[in-house]
C-alpha cells in the first residue's frame, strides 16, 4: 500500500488546543512515492484516528478536503506524491458529558447554527477540573431539544472556537456535522471576521497598528503564553488593533484578529507594553499607568472591583452560513462591567488638564511586564 507523512494541527489527548483557541483538527498527509491506487476516503480512514468515513465524507462535500491544494470527492483515486489537506471539526470527547440547565444568551439560531452572548466567567470547554458547568453542558442541555446529529446518540456541541473563561462575547455553535465542518473551514481558513474590544494600560503614539510576533506556552509558566519575537518557537500570530477612545492612562481598543493562538490579545499587548486592564496572568492587575497620589492608587482599585477579570469582551463575528452561504454578522455591546469602568475613567480624566501625562512606566517596568 505504500507510507504516508502525516502532520496534525490539532487538540492533544488531554483536550488541550496547545496553540489554536480554535477546535479543528488540520492534517497534512504527503503519500509515499509507491502508494497504491485507493479511493480518498479509504486511504483517510485508514490513516486518521477516531475517524469515521461518514465524517471525512461530510467534510470532502463541504470542500475541507483538498489534493494538491484542489477539493476532490471521497471516490477519487489517491496517487503517489500527492498531498493532501483535510480539515475537521473538534470530535466528540470520550468522557461522558451531562446536559446542564445553564441560561444561555441566544443572539440567533436556526437548524444549522446558533451563535450566543457568552457571559464573563463561564468555561466554554470542559476539562481541567472543570467537567461540570461549562458552556458544552449548556449546550447539550440545549440540543437536547433538537434532533440528533445522525449516527450519534446524543446531539454533539459544535464548538469550533472558544474564548477565554472571563471573556465575554459572541460565540458561534454549529447545531449539525454539516455546519460544523463548514464552519471550521472557515475559522481555519481566515474568512470569519472576529473583533475585540479591549481595555489596555498606556497609550499609544498611532491610531492603529499590527503586532506580530510568534505565541506558544511560556517555559517558566505552563498556564500563560509567551511572545518568541525570534521566531523559533510557538506560532505565528498577528492582531491588529486601534485606538477607540483615550483615556491618558488607559485606551480602549479594538482588536482584530488575523490568527487564532491562546490567549493571542492578552500576550500580544503585554509584550507591547499594554497589558489588559486586570488581567492577572499578563501583568495588568497593577497600577501602570498614572500618578503616585494615593487617591489615584484607590481609584484604580476601585476599578479593579468593578471589573473582577481580563478587560476583554469579542463585540463583532461574521461568518458565512454554512447552508444558505448568505454572510451574518453579530454585534454584542460592552458588558456592564467594562462600560461602568469606563465611565468612570471618563470622569476622571476629564477633571485632570491633558497637559499633565502622568507617570510613566519606565523601561525596566516595561522589561519586567514582557
Amino acid at each position: 500500500m505504500g507510507t504516508a507523512s502525516l502532520n496534525h494541527d490539532k487538540p492533544s489527548a488531554d483536550g488541550v488546543v496547545d496553540d489554536e483557541q480554535e477546535l479543528y483538527e488540520h492534517h497534512r498527509i504527503v503519500c509515499d512515492p509507491k502508494q497504491s491506487l485507493i479511493r480518498l476516503d479509504k486511504f483517510l480512514f485508514d490513516r486518521l484516528s477516531n475517524t469515521s468515513r461518514n465524517r471525512i465524507q461530510v467534510a470532502a462535500k463541504a470542500g475541507n478536503v483538498l489534493v494538491n491544494d484542489k477539493p476532490a470527492k471521497p471516490s477519487q483515486k489517491v496517487k503517489p506524491g500527492d498531498v493532501i489537506s483535510i480539515v475537521l471539526p473538534y470530535p466528540q470527547r470520550e468522557t461522558e458529558l451531562l446536559p446542564e440547565d445553564i441560561p444561555l444568551e441566544i443572539l440567533f439560531e436556526d437548524e444549522h447554527v446558533l451563535v450566543i452572548n457568552k457571559p464573563a466567567g463561564l468555561v466554554v470547554h470542559p476539562g481541567h477540573g472543570n467537567w461540570t458547568g461549562t458552556l458544552v453542558n449548556a449546550l447539550l442541555f440545549h440540543f437536547g431539544k433538537l434532533p440528533s446529529t445522525p449516527g450519534a446518540e446524543i446531539p454533539r456541541p459544535g464548538l469550533v472556537h472558544r474564548l477565554d473563561k472571563d471573556t465575554s462575547g459572541v460565540m458561534v455553535v454549529g447545531k449539525t456535522e454539516e455546519a460544523l465542518t463548514h464552519l471550521a473551514r472557515q475559522f481555519f481558513d481566515r474568512t470569519s471576521d472576529r473583533r475585540y474590544n479591549a481595555i489596555v494600560w498606556g497609550d499609544f503614539d498611532e491610531n492603529e497598528g499590527v503586532i506580530e510576533g510568534h505565541i506558544g506556552r511560556s517555559a517558566k509558566d505552563r498556564t500563560v503564553q509567551f511572545v518568541y519575537p525570534e521566531g523559533d518557537q510557538g506560532k505565528s500570530a498577528v492582531t491588529r488593533w486601534r485606538v477607540i477612545e483615550r483615556f491618558r492612562y488607559i485606551t480602549l481598543v479594538e482588536c482584530k484578529l488575523e490568527t487564532g493562538r491562546t490567549h493571542q490579545i492578552r500576550v500580544h499587548m503585554q509584550y507591547t507594553g499594554h497589558p489588559l486592564f486586570n488581567d492577572a496572568n499578563y501583568g495588568g492587575d497593577r497600577v501602570l499607568k498614572g500618578t503616585t497620589f494615593t487617591k489615584y492608587k484607590q481609584f484604580v482599585e476601585n476599578c479593579f472591583k468593578l471589573l473582577p477579570r481580563q478587560a476583554l469582551h469579542a463585540r463583532t463575528l461574521s461568518f458565512d452560513h454554512p447552508i444558505t452561504g448568505k454572510r451574518l454578522h453579530f454585534e454584542s455591546p460592552l458588558p456592564a462591567d467594562m462600560n461602568a469602568v469606563l465611565e468612570r475613567w471618563r470622569i476622571y480624566t476629564a477633571s485632570k488638564p491633558w497637559d499633565d501625562p502622568g507617570e510613566a512606566l519606565d523601561k525596566e517596568e516595561v522589561n519586567r511586564i514582557k
